[in-house]
């Protein structure tokens, strides 16, 4: 550890070199262990003795401020990492956060659009001097259920147009290789034909050339939804749950689903399969005999 930092300092420099976290992830770690330290400081400690009856503690005191379950859960989860990277360091003995469970949150279903909703939002007019660049950009999202930062980071060498296939570099710098389908794969042609075809340009260049940024995609966004009439909560990761469930509903298949979202843990990908049951119990209410209700 270094004598001139902090524990958390050197923790949060360990992910962003070694664990590659993207800076919206580090920030989320930086403002759950600084309430960790403030608390610690508070009480005339060092976060990093703090022992399992002190981080009780302060879970509890985070949960008579006010916060939620949800938000709980990830304080808890950032002690938790922070913790686990001490005993790895040799800096601790124990972990202290392992035994303690935070309240639990009630899951909140992600809203998606439907199949018609989906096709009227990513078939843009190509038109106007963003038209081509708005539709390569929707149809990709919606095509293979990137992530926005996968699709700010996006270079041409990344796409090959011969297999219908995009190399993209998910969470924790882990890299997997997703399907782009004949849409999405004709929109990025024609948006390659306007572009200078430099394989280490950005697909989705920002000002400069450099790498758009994640908020100038989602005003985009937003702004095209109500051009095109699609008046829900239109966000990047709206369209990835779109596809996620899309998939899901239409093929069955869980692990298949994980691995084109690129998810670690099979249990993030479940979430689809409610969605799923809700459409079928619609569907179920609406044709059954003996699930029709009398007026």
């Amino acid at each position: 550890m270094n004598a001139a930092t902090s524990p958390v300092e050197d923790f949060l420099s360990h992910l962003a070199v070694e664990r590659r976290m993207s800076e919206h992830t580090l920030d989320a770690y930086r403002r759950d262990l600084l309430a960790l330290v403030q608390w610690a400081q508070a009480q005339s400690r060092e976060a990093s003795a703090l022992q399992g009856d002190d981080l009780r503690a302060f879970i509890s005191s985070e949960h008579r401020r006010g916060l939620s379950p949800k938000s709980l859960q990830r304080r808890l989860s950032a002690c938790r990492s922070f913790y686990r990277w001490l005993l790895k360091m040799g800096f601790v003995a124990a972990n202290p956060a392992d035994a303690i469970r935070a309240p639990k949150a009630g899951r909140k279903l992600p809203q998606v659009l439907d199949v018609d909703e989906a096709v009227q939002l990513v078939e843009v007019s190509t038109e106007g001097p963003l038209g081509v660049r708005d539709r390569a950009l929707l149809e990709l999202f919606y095509s293979s259920g990137l992530r926005v930062s996968e699709v700010c980071a996006l270079r041409w060498g990344d796409l090959d147009f011969a297999q219908g296939l995009v190399t993209v570099l998910g969470k924790g710098g882990k890299q997997r290789v997703v399907p782009v389908g004949s849409h999405a794969r004709s929109a990025l042609q024609a948006l390659r034909d306007q572009a200078e075809g430099v394989s280490q340009a950005f697909v989705f260049p920002g000002r400069g050339g450099q790498q758009i940024s994640t908020r100038a995609v989602q005003l985009r966004m937003r702004l095209v939804a109500r051009q095109q009439g699609v008046y829900k909560r239109v966000h990047p990761h709206l369209l990835r749950h779109s596809f996620a469930s899309h998939m899901l509903e239409s093929s069955g298949d869980l692990r298949g689903v994980q691995e084109l979202l690129g998810h670690a843990d099979i249990g993030t990908t479940q979430i689809y399969t409610h969605l799923d049951f809700q459409h079928l119990a619609k569907v179920y209410d609406a044709a059954h005999p003996r699930a029709k209700r009398k007026s």
